[in-house]
């Protein structure tokens, strides 16, 4: 079950690129949890699963010796979570998801590439965290202040193509 958890129903055992494919599972889950249940819900279930992959994480370590190993993606979840709780967190209906105009769907594909961005260049903080950062908070810590940033990122681009589109 631990490693069922860790590696995100396995999909972190992907032999190509484990941690996108790890947030492309996790993209589609967080926006149904969205859908039916809210950013609060969603935001909540994130903390939830983020302090039970810590100690997981130092668990794993501790028996083998391997820090980061790139097979677990748990904290990919965590940061595309914490991405789509910011942005786009709304609940809007099933039916209404491709409906540009509300911009669910539009700022959920942008919280994903933007989330892949900051995980994988690690820019500013994030990178400091990943190198500094021991055990389960240094794995977690990098993705979810990555998932801040995507969001945030992202609102920021909605709200300012919004803008830009009533100039016109």
């Amino acid at each position: 079950m631990n490693w069922f958890f860790l590696t995100l129903g396995y999909s972190g055992l992907s032999p190509k690129a484990p941690g996108t494919m790890g947030t492309l599972v996790s993209l589609p889950l967080g926006m149904l949890i969205l859908i039916y249940f809210g950013a609060g819900t969603l935001f909540l279930a994130t903390l939830l699963i983020s302090v039970i992959a810590i100690k997981a994480i130092n668990n794993y370590e501790t028996a083998s010796g391997i820090h980061d190993n790139q097979q677990i993606v748990i904290d990919e979840l965590a940061g595309m979570w914490f991405a789509l709780s910011v942005a786009p967190a709304m609940q809007i209906s099933f039916d209404q998801v491709l409906t540009l105009d509300n911009g669910f769907l539009v700022q959920s594909l942008l919280s994903f590439v933007l989330f892949r961005y900051f995980d994988i260049t690690k820019p500013s903080i994030i990178g400091r965290i990943d190198r500094e950062a021991k055990g389960g908070i240094g794995v977690m810590g990098d993705d979810i202040i990555a998932g801040f940033a995507a969001g945030i990122s992202s609102a920021l681009l909605w709200q300012g193509w919004l803008k830009a589109a009533t100039l016109f």
